[in-house]
């Protein structure tokens, strides 16, 4: 269970600083050194963002990546990378992204990244607050892959990147790491038209290789590309399937949807599982207060004993302008810290 009852936490991306934006779209000024210290210092920015806020468990706000998994593609040898997405103009949605061909046997024979991801938040976060990894699943990776070269559809895809994902799961608990979130959106985006039993198995072969090493969550999201959902916005074809998840915490979006099926976090509970409620919408300009985040926190205590409870964001907060990201952490933890007292 988390170490305090209530405990405070973020999914894995934070908003990158402006200028690191400009940065990312003039690379070739930059020589390694020099991105180097773009990601260090980035990473201070989002790190002291939580630790200022007064999160108990904190990530490197993903400043390294390119959106939460597309600069893993750039670790695997076997694909072709693709260069032009189908549509580039009008409103965003998931199509303005490219896919990649497979063009022989998908290895990552140098790790993932994350690893380095760690250590360097290791390096540069002050004592204090708790640290978290982040990885994409594999059935959220293949998202992006072309099925092809033997491996006929997204299952398989999914299957050959499965030890990849492990491994780097493994190489960060011999790191030192002890808590990491397994991204698998695309399980809850697509669960309602796959087979969910299966999409739990698959999960569970991912992390096998770490139990008992890690402390295992999940995030379970609708998608956030831009800010907007991909899927439709419902937890109940995942349940029961999803309580054999072999996860110590499960993170569930919950405010954008105004706590709707929150009931159903009584299943994952019942089945001795930490539960991670979304309190804040990182898909709205408005910033909660600490009341509207402690009568969420307290609606989520009908269903939920506060040992097994933590609260978060719905989602990770890339998407979200930064002044206001830092406003809802702000209210997130002093939301938390109103129910905790009177507890």
């Amino acid at each position: 269970m988390a170490e305090v009852p209530v405990q405070t936490t973020v999914i894995g991306s934070h908003p990158f600083p402006g200028w690191l934006e400009v940065a990312t779209g003039e690379l070739e000024r930059f020589g390694p050194a020099d991105r180097e210290e773009l990601g260090r210092d980035a990473t201070t920015a989002a790190v002291m963002d939580m630790v200022r806020a007064g999160v108990d468990v904190i990530t490197d706000g993903e400043q390294g990546r390119f959106d939460f998994n597309l600069s893993f593609y750039g670790h695997l040898e076997g694909l072709a990378l693709e260069g032009e997405p189908p549509r580039k103009l009008g409103p965003p949605l998931h199509d303005q992204r490219g896919r990649h061909r497979i063009a022989g046997e998908l290895r990552a024979p140098r790790g993932l990244g994350v690893v380095a991801e760690f250590e360097r938040l290791r390096e540069l976060a002050p004592a204090g607050p708790r640290l978290k990894a982040s990885v994409p699943g594999p059935y959220t990776l293949a998202g992006r892959v072309e099925p092809g070269g033997g491996l006929p559809d997204r299952w398989a895809v999914a299957e050959a990147l499965r030890p990849i994902v492990s491994g780097e799961l493994a190489a960060l608990a011999d790191a030192g790491c002890e808590r990491v979130t397994l991204d698998e959106p695309s399980m809850s985006c697509y669960a309602h038209r796959e087979d969910p039993e299966r999409l739990a198995e698959l999960f569970n072969r991912t992390v096998a290789p770490v139990a008992g090493r890690l402390r295992v969550a999940t995030h379970l999201c609708f998608g956030n590309f831009k800010g907007r959902a991909a899927a439709p916005r419902r937890y109940a074809p995942m349940f029961p399937a999803f309580t054999a998840l072999d996860a110590d915490e499960v993170h569930l979006e919950m405010a954008s949807r105004e706590g709707a099926e929150l009931e159903l976090v009584e299943q994952l509970a019942a089945a001795g599982k930490d539960v991670a409620v979304g309190v804040v919408d990182v898909k709205s300009g408005y910033v909660e207060t600490e009341e509207d985040v402690a009568e969420r926190i307290r609606a989520a205590l009908r269903h939920v004993p506060a040992q097994q409870l933590v609260v978060a964001p719905d989602c990770g907060l890339s998407q979200t302008a930064r002044w206001a990201a830092v406003g809802k952490l702000r209210a997130l933890v002093g939301g938390a810290r109103q129910v905790r007292e009177a507890l």
